[in-house]
């Protein structure tokens, strides 16, 4: 084998790995869509979003009621959280992706944590409020 193919394989497999990994966060995190995000929160207000993005994603738009923790600093003690630990954080990011990695997280730290598929995107194109 030439050390093109070598490496060939070597992305074909990160590539592998990575989609498998994606599935199976999103298999083992609980999934919202807006509309049933919308309707839980409607009933229930042990429900706590959380907004994982970057302060500048924030200040251009976000969801009422909703909590802002950048996902980088997840990894760090936070305070903030700590209160939660009885309720169910709701991550939310622009598209769904970071904040799948965001509810992963925080439920290997112990949270009962999931996930709005979709993002704030799909949240605002299904208009719903709060």
């Amino acid at each position: 084998m030439s050390t093109e193919q070598i490496f060939l394989y070597l992305i074909i497999l990160l590539i592998v790995y990575y989609i498998v990994k994606k599935v199976y966060l999103f298999r083992s995190i609980k999934q919202y869509s807006p509309i049933e995000l919308s309707n839980r929160l409607k009933k229930d207000n042990t429900l706590i979003l959380l907004d994982v993005r970057t302060p500048l994603e924030r200040k251009q738009d976000y969801i009422k009621g909703s909590f802002h923790i950048p996902l980088y600093e997840l990894n760090k003690e936070n305070k903030e959280l700590v209160k939660f630990k009885d309720k169910e954080i709701v991550c939310y990011c622009r598209t769904g992706n970071r904040s799948l990695t965001a509810a992963s997280k925080l439920k290997k730290l112990g949270f009962n944590s999931a996930n709005l598929s979709g993002g704030i995107l799909r949240w605002n194109l299904a208009k719903v409020k709060k």
